[in-house]
């Protein structure tokens, strides 16, 4: 028809230009009008708006207001909590069937209700696709129904609170909320101000299809604050964050000392490197770039990292695939000068600057650009500014390109480029990263769990791994809430020990003189440092030997020989380190005798006890030795089209504090687990029974362990935890000790940051009657949660016609 100007579809294809979205929001303004606009708190089943309390204001992107939400007060807050600790009685009290059937009957309102929620995810600016949080139920149902079959002799950990930052999306709320729900915890929301509407909404769709009440609450407020008085709660057993760095620090020094463990996912500030390869398919690399760097919400910065050979050819695509793009909203007005100064010191570096229009007068909006050739130190590369920029850098070879890719604090995900099969399994195996996708970007399932490592998080959310951070052994014990104690954060592990040297001894009988022994650092004895030591003193008080006053030097040569031992250990095949502790349990088989009778001299307990607790540590190397190969991840099975590789990887270098309990038994149960995942350790020795840890260097030596990978050291307990805490290369601290140090750690570790597994003792709880772990019992469920604390977990995406 004369005059018609309606695209074909090769009109379309030939320009590729994308499609007008639907920008309808009825039927989630209808939701809102029909609360008056006025959304009070999810308490208890039902919404409740108390007259009295602060209201805040939630803005559409254009900044209209949308509605009200009320601010939590700290009676609100009591009231959430006395609701959640009855709902997680009723809740964990239904079968296992009874919670699946409540997932399922979620489904089919969440489908009735599906155009709703999508609605106001995109009003608040939070996009989360309905169908993503139906998936989601799905697979959580069916852990629902077969988490006594599956997850056997684990036990709900009870009230759990989930907190998530401004810019989280509701699928990443969910992503904790859900598991934890299908376990059977009850769970209380502070949610952000960009996911208070959907989470409400979420919440009322759960409620009508018969969730019970109390077990799931959400409290809106302005700020942390508001997930920080939520943690503190005594009635909350696990404490969850997701969001950025910063927030996650705040929270994890305001909960130190209160007694509740903290996961962290900081995923909304973590940089991932996008890497082109000469090998890739050129142009649906740059297509998928420019999808993952200029999406109007971005999951993280993306760092574009492309191969010499094709430098030029990524550049003209790009600069035609930009063409006609229009300019993108910024997070706040107030970031446009900080993305201006970002793309200003660019240039004045070099680098040239790709824009797909010119920057508008307004200041809530900025240009798609890409900074071409900017070095790896450059400022965007090492902090990019929240907004619409993609810097570029280019690398010769591919060991230089993953060393630039992992040249980052962070370690969220990456994307690979290429069509050359054995190369994108040796970048994936290579990066230091929680998910790698092949010639893809940000794909999600809850089948396959995403973690971050280093410096983006402690947390692992989705697949079956995800599940463990909302559970406990049931044979553990349940860690009690405590209140903060005064600790000098400054002070702490710095008084000096009062060192009994070894001319100290008052008899001149060689005979009769305590024997003075080494401690083990890089692989060989050697003495402290500081050339000191300390007394160790039989429970008659008697002077029995002297060990080394080790400090910080003896733990930062430790580390470093860890360091560099570690890469090493961790490539030897699974069968290989099985090897190696099956030699260790046989020098300590060799050695029985004599680490009886020293276990007997030290701790003053019967010498059959003390046969009996070697007798199970060898055993138990035996149990870890037999474990190496026999969990490595597989293959997942995805609802898309594609392959998904699951793959547990060691965590690094693995600072041990161990407990006067059991202190050989523990010492080889916890280094077993280290060791058999690929982990090197440094480990301090009890400070009231060292003896048994320094006999079973003589077993270290002569086992097949290589040099560096395991470190002993003896002195302060206070004096090398700090140490080890204030050493970077140190990823992960396992603690037995006072409530003092436990507190000190979590204030000490989110900056940076280190998983902790914290374990308070009481003063004289070698027995183990105030919750301490009974070591001797050889339960599945407690060496699963070792191995849980030993590993992380990578998940590898690989699309398929």
């Amino acid at each position: 028809m004369a005059g018609c100007t309606t695209k074909t579809v090769h009109d379309i294809f030939q320009s590729m230009e994308y499609g007008p979205a639907s920008s309808s929001t009825a039927t989630a303004q209808s939701w809102l009008e029909s609360h008056s606009r006025s959304l009070g708190l999810f308490l208890d089943g039902t919404f409740v708006c108390p007259s009295d309390r602060q209201t805040s204001t939630v803005n559409d992107a254009s900044g209209q207001g949308l509605c009200t939400t009320v601010c939590a007060a700290e009676e609100d807050i009591a009231l959430a909590a006395a609701s959640a600790v009855s709902g997680a009685k009723a809740w964990s009290g239904l079968s296992c069937h009874q919670r699946a059937r409540v997932f399922h009957r979620c489904v089919g309102v969440l489908q009735r209700q599906a155009q709703c929620l999508t609605e106001m995810c995109e009003l608040a600016q939070a996009p989360s696709a309905a169908s993503a949080v139906v998936r989601l139920l799905q697979y959580y149902a069916g852990w629902a129904q077969l988490r006594d079959t599956l997850v056997p002799h684990w036990t709900p950990r009870g009230v759990v609170a989930v907190a998530v930052a401004d810019d989280c999306s509701l699928y990443a709320l969910l992503l904790k909320v859900l598991p934890a729900l299908a376990v059977g915890n009850s769970v209380i929301v502070a949610p952000g101000s960009g996911t208070a509407l959907p989470a409400l909404l979420t919440a009322s769709i759960l409620g009508e299809a018969g969730l019970p009440a109390g077990a799931l609450n959400v409290l809106t407020g302005k700020d942390l604050s508001l997930g920080i008085r939520v943690a503190q709660s005594p009635s909350v057993s696990w404490v969850t964050y997701t969001g950025n760095k910063q927030d996650g620090e705040i929270l994890g020094r305001e909960t130190a000392g209160w007694g509740v463990p903290l996961s962290l996912s900081l995923s909304t500030s973590a940089i991932c490197p996008f890497i082109i390869f000469d090998s890739a398919d050129i142009d649906s690399a740059v297509d998928g770039v420019i999808e993952a760097a200029f999406k109007k919400k971005k999951d993280w910065q993306w760092i574009l990292c492309v191969q010499e050979s094709v430098w030029d050819r990524v550049h003209a695509r790009l600069k035609i695939r930009m063409a006609g793009m229009k300019c993108l909203p910024l997070l706040a007005e107030s970031d446009r000068p900080i993305v201006d100064a970002a793309v200003h010191e660019a240039q004045q570096q070099g680098a040239t600057v790709i824009q797909a229009c010119p920057a508008p007068s307004a200041p809530s909006l900025f240009p798609p650009t890409v900074l071409w050739g900017v070095a790896p130190s450059c400022p965007c590369v090492v902090e990019p500014p929240a907004g619409p920029l993609l810097p570029s850098l280019s690398f010769r070879t591919t060991a230089e390109g993953l060393t630039i890719a992992n040249h980052s604090p962070h370690g969220q995900a990456a994307s690979v480029w290429t069509e050359d099969l054995t190369l994108s399994l040796e970048c994936a195996k290579s990066l230091s990263v929680g998910t790698v996708w092949v010639n893809s970007h940000s794909v999600f399932d809850p089948s396959l769990c995403l973690s971050g490592v280093k410096q983006s998080g402690t947390c692992v959310v989705g697949g079956p791994q995800g599940l463990f951070q909302f559970l406990r052994p049931a044979l553990s014990p349940s860690l009690p809430r405590s209140s903060p104690l005064p600790v000098d954060y400054v002070k702490f592990g710095t008084a000096a020990s009062r060192p009994l040297l070894r001319g100290a001894a008052e008899s001149t009988d060689p005979a009769l003189v305590p024997r003075s022994y080494l401690h083990f650092v890089g692989g060989r004895p050697c003495k402290a440092d500081s050339g000191c030591s300390v007394a160790v003193l039989a429970p008659g008080g008697a002077v029995t030997a002297y060990c080394p006053d080790g400090g910080r030097k003896d733990v930062r040569n430790a580390v470093e020989a860890a360091l560099k031992s570690q890469p090493g250990w961790r490539r030897r095949s699974a069968v290989s380190r099985s090897q190696s502790l099956y030699t260790l349990a046989e020098g300590l088989e060799l050695r029985r005798r004599d680490m009886a009778v020293s276990l007997q001299a030290q701790t003053c307990i019967l010498l059959e006890e003390a046969e009996m607790e070697v007798e199970l540590s060898i055993s138990r190397l035996c149990d870890w030795a037999a474990h190496c190969d026999k969990e490595v991840g597989g293959v997942q099975s995805l609802p898309q089209s594609g392959s998904a590789l699951s793959l547990s990887e060691p965590i690094g270098v693995v600072g041990v504090v161990l407990p006067d309990r059991s202190p050989l038994l523990s010492l080889v149960s916890l280094l077993g687990a280290a060791l058999a995942a690929g982990n090197a350790v440094v480990m301090i020795a009890s400070e009231k029974y060292p003896l048994p840890a320094l006999e079973f260097i003589q077993v270290l030596q002569s086992s097949a362990i290589p040099e560096g990978v395991v470190s002993i050291i003896t002195g302060g307990k206070d004096q090398l935890t700090r140490a080890l805490a204030n050493h970077s290369v140190v990823q992960a601290i396992w603690y037995w000790g006072s409530q003092e140090g436990c507190q000190f750690l979590q204030y000490t570790c989110c900056n940076p940051l280190k998983s902790l597994w914290l374990h308070p003792e009481e003063e004289g709880d070698e027995g183990g009657k105030n919750g301490g772990w009974d070591w001797a019992l050889p339960h599945p469920s407690l060496m699963e949660e070792m191995w849980r604390q030993a590993t992380h977990w990578k998940s590898v995406w690989i699309p398929t016609a």
